[in-house]
């Protein structure tokens, strides 16, 4: 591998974050309980995400607003006031939350950076994932932040057009397959995926991937293994 570029997904790779989505739900569905059963609701939720996500865009702005239509929808518009500030709430809280570093992130991230240029390629809120990264302490590990509105296969060209590379010197590094592997692969650069024990039930995929530029770890400071040897 002649890999130039490391990027780096940030939630649930550099740090925890589907958890704390799962738990607004739990009390978003306890809230919701006496219009429909919690595991009905939920999954009422996740389609109104999905169906939002053009509008919206990925992040926590949009979770809450998306909670809001689900509790209008299920309640026949009949939701109280009170309920809806108490949904707000849910969402400022999320906003809230401390930031978690997965384990061994800083030692990763001290290990390659004088071998690679690194960078972060996240999906979500560009408020959000600033305000993120700034309480994480990592920022200065990073030559560039991208938060992109999607992670395609055209997102990625054009994130690689920017760091004036070819894709086969571009690897990603993340805990989805849908969007931080299968479309680097398929633009010909390379990938490793991590898995985290949660993730959102939009970003699963089924497949039983094969693929010269793919690699699996089970844990992030495997990378290492692979890099720097």
């Amino acid at each position: 591998m002649n890999i130039k570029v490391i990027a780096f997904d940030a939630d649930d790779t550099l740090w925890v974050n589907e958890p704390y989505f799962q738990e607004t739900e739990k009390k978003f569905c306890e809230l919701m309980e006496d219009f429909m059963p919690q595991h009905t609701l939920s999954r009422e939720l996740l389609k109104i995400e999905i169906e939002n996500l053009a509008l919206y865009g990925y992040g926590i702005k949009g979770y809450i607003l998306s909670m809001i239509e689900a509790a209008l929808k299920v309640s026949g518009n009949t939701i109280s006031v009170d309920a809806i500030e108490t949904i707000i709430g849910f969402g400022k809280e999320l906003l809230n939350e401390p930031i978690e570093l997965l384990d061994n992130v800083k030692e990763v991230l001290e290990a390659l950076k004088g071998h690679y240029r690194i960078v972060v390629a996240t999906k979500g809120d560009l408020l959000d994932q600033e305000r993120k990264l700034k309480k994480s302490g990592l920022s200065n590990y990073f030559h560039h932040i991208e938060v992109m509105s999607e992670k395609g296969e055209a997102d990625y060209r054009k994130l690689i057009r920017h760091l004036d590379i070819p894709p086969s010197e571009f690897m990603m590094i993340g805990n989805s397959l849908k969007s931080d592997v299968i479309p680097v692969l398929n633009i010909g650069g390379h990938a490793i995926h991590v898995p985290y024990h949660t993730t959102w039930a939009h970003e699963h995929v089924e497949t039983n991937l094969e693929h010269a530029n793919f690699r699996h770890v089970e844990h992030l400071k495997e990378v290492l293994t692979l890099l720097l040897n």
